[in-house]
């Protein structure tokens, strides 16, 4: 069932000097409200009981928590959270990468806060997303819906957004968004899918003290602040195709393109040596598939020893995919964001979701400062995913957010 009701395991080797040192991390308001904390500090006690300082300052109802598991374990996380600050609903999820105030990192722990005065959440999780069938997922939207309509006496779809955080190891993704979007009506959808820093082990989600897998969480946002949802990405398709002739699509594993090994037919048609190829390979090379007049990513996870590729979405036979050629970045979300400005009439900050594939590419690019930076002076917080998640699509080397102007002047 929904519910906004809200709400410790320190790491042992931390001296007790540090203990008694502030919390090294940075704390960042905005002007339409909302505040961030960020550290990378490994001790989930001090991050909590700053969370719980903050949230009192500004009177938050609910925070968005997102962390690398390399920093943090998510259950101590989980119960720091309970102890020091119970009354503040919370959800989210591990990362592949963090960004912050000050642009992209990777280790740290991040808190955005919603000031009841200017937001209305409520908040849901799924659990067993293997075995759960649409009806399910589409119930707890609804119910959900009702929740909030509760909470602020009638239901104004058009101040309210839907966010979605998932299992980004689940194989579910697709099916769980479309079900998400499909009972929302015209309540924009965006989230991305939980990371574990490119182990693909295990992501954690976390939710008012429940720490899971194999689920996803849905919270719906109303709010008086102007905000606008977008996507951006950068790639163009060239003639390139390669075709789904062998796969294990439970999996999300391509065997054979074009009748031949998926890894050997994929390097000879980006020109590069199948023994060679990486996540940073794939991240710079990605196939895109068309779905209704548009491209979209398809992203290639890893390659396995036998050559077969495993990808990050929905994949099987008789899908026909085309090779991208990337375009420059750092201009292509540039002008993104620049349009996002326009419409808005000014961006007080974004809440962002990027996938892990477009770090590693712009790493490889040379731009990873310049990304960084662009994030950083539009103010951009959020988290690195392993696929994002767009009103009923489910993508992949993109980036989707969610910008907030400033809070409108009384009458």
């Amino acid at each position: 069932m929904p519910t906004d009701a809200g709400a410790p395991d320190a790491h042992k080797n931390a001296s007790e000097e540090f203990r008694r040192t502030p919390l090294a991390s940075s704390r960042t308001r905005y002007a339409c409200g909302l505040s961030a904390l960020t550290t990378d500090e490994p001790d989930p006690d001090i991050f909590a009981r700053a969370v719980a300082t903050e949230a009192a300052a500004i009177n938050a109802g609910f925070a968005l928590v997102f962390f690398s598991q390399s920093l943090v374990e998510a259950g101590a996380l989980s119960r720091a959270l309970m102890a020091y600050a119970p009354g503040l609903h919370h959800a989210g999820c591990s990362t592949a990468g963090e960004i912050t105030p000050q642009g992209l990192e990777e280790g740290h722990m991040l808190a955005m806060l919603l000031p009841s005065v200017a937001f209305t959440a409520v908040s849901t999780m799924v659990d067993n997303l293997s075995s759960s069938g649409m009806d399910r997922i589409t119930g707890e939207v609804e119910a959900l819906r009702r929740t909030l309509r509760g909470r602020v006496g009638v239901e104004q779809t058009s101040n309210t957004f839907a966010l979605c955080f998932i299992d980004g190891l689940s194989y579910a993704e697709e099916a769980v968004s479309s079900a998400i979007h499909w009972r929302l009506d015209d309540i924009p959808l965006l989230g991305g899918s939980a990371g574990d820093d490119l182990k693909f082990e295990t992501t954690r989600l976390i939710s008012n003290g429940r720490v899971t897998s194999d689920s996803a969480i849905i919270v719906l946002i109303s709010t008086e602040i102007p905000f606008h949802v977008f996507k951006t990405d950068n790639f163009v398709p060239t003639d390139e195709k390669l075709v789904v002739t062998a796969s294990d699509a439970d999996h999300r594993i391509v065997r054979e393109f074009n009748a031949t090994n998926a890894a050997e037919e994929y390097a000879a048609s980006v020109g590069i040596v199948p023994q060679t190829l990486t996540p940073l390979s794939f991240a710079s090379h990605p196939v895109v598939v068309k779905v209704g007049g548009e491209y979209y990513c398809r992203s290639i996870q890893k390659m396995h020893p036998d050559g077969s590729l495993s990808f990050f979405c929905a994949i099987d036979d008789g899908v026909v995919l085309s090779i991208a050629q990337p375009k420059d970045m750092v201009e292509s979300t540039r002008a993104a964001l620049r349009e996002v400005e326009e419409r808005l009439g000014g961006i007080d900050m974004i809440l962002g979701f990027d996938c892990v594939l477009r770090r590693l590419d712009a790493r490889n690019r040379q731009v990873f400062r310049d990304i960084s930076e662009l994030y950083r002076v539009n103010k951009v917080i959020g988290f690195g995913t392993y696929g994002e998640q767009y009103r009923s699509m489910h993508l992949n080397q993109t980036f989707t957010g969610i910008a907030f102007g400033e809070r409108q002047a009384a009458e």
